[in-house]
């Protein structure tokens, strides 16, 4: 039997597409108040999410992102029995008594679907081409057309100081598109807020011992 060897084009491009495959493209659009100048040392992450589920592990991997790269972060599990209910008043007494600086929530607000055709499509190959009945004779790699849905998840974001929750000092518009992982989603999100708040200057500088 003949070996097929794909063209080393081929291979690369089947390479990044499996790297493609393992993200979420995420897009973010913010706002900070311009007359806010506050700075955050120790935040906690509460995801008003229905599927206790996804909270779980959206905290977990946000609130280890922010903890690796020197922002101190807590979950709300880490604080509130997810089984009982409790009043504002309750939870600010409980946020306060954390030390933290500010409150960031995120609210799931929809998802859009879009459906769209992917014409078929041909890599590589060589040697004759036997004519419109035929095909091209070699290694090349052929991917027939197919319909392909693209659900965006849109989540809002919202950060609020501790001391001052009348008011947000930062917001976020967030879409997500064919999420796989709450994990892995939650991981890319806290990469871009982070990068963000770095941007705005609103993350406290702590001197290393």
């Amino acid at each position: 039997m003949k070996k097929l060897t794909l063209p080393a084009g081929i291979l690369g491009i089947t390479a990044l597409m499996l790297v493609l495959s393992c993200t979420s493209p995420i897009s973010l659009t913010s706002w900070k108040n311009p007359n806010d100048h506050v700075q955050i040392s120790k935040v906690v992450v509460v995801p008003m999410f229905a599927k206790l589920e996804y909270v779980k592990p959206f905290e977990q991997a946000m609130c280890g992102y922010f903890n690796q790269m020197g922002l101190k972060s807590m979950g709300s599990l880490d604080f509130l029995n997810p089984t009982k209910s409790y009043t504002v008043d309750q939870v600010k007494a409980k946020i306060d008594s954390l030390g933290a600086d500010a409150v960031l929530i995120f609210k799931y607000t929809g998802t859009d679907k879009e459906t769209s055709y992917v014409p078929a499509t041909y890599y590589g190959g060589y040697g004759s081409y036997w004519g419109w009945g035929g095909g091209f004779y070699g290694g090349g790699v052929y991917s027939g057309g197919y319909w392909s849905t693209t659900s965006t998840v849109n989540i809002k974001s919202v950060l609020y100081e501790v001391k001052n929750s009348e008011s947000a000092f930062w917001t976020a518009e967030i879409s997500v598109d064919n999420p796989q992982y709450v994990d892995q989603s939650a991981m890319q999100l806290a990469q871009k807020i982070y990068a963000d708040w770095q941007v705005n200057g609103m993350i406290k500088t702590v001197a290393k011992k």
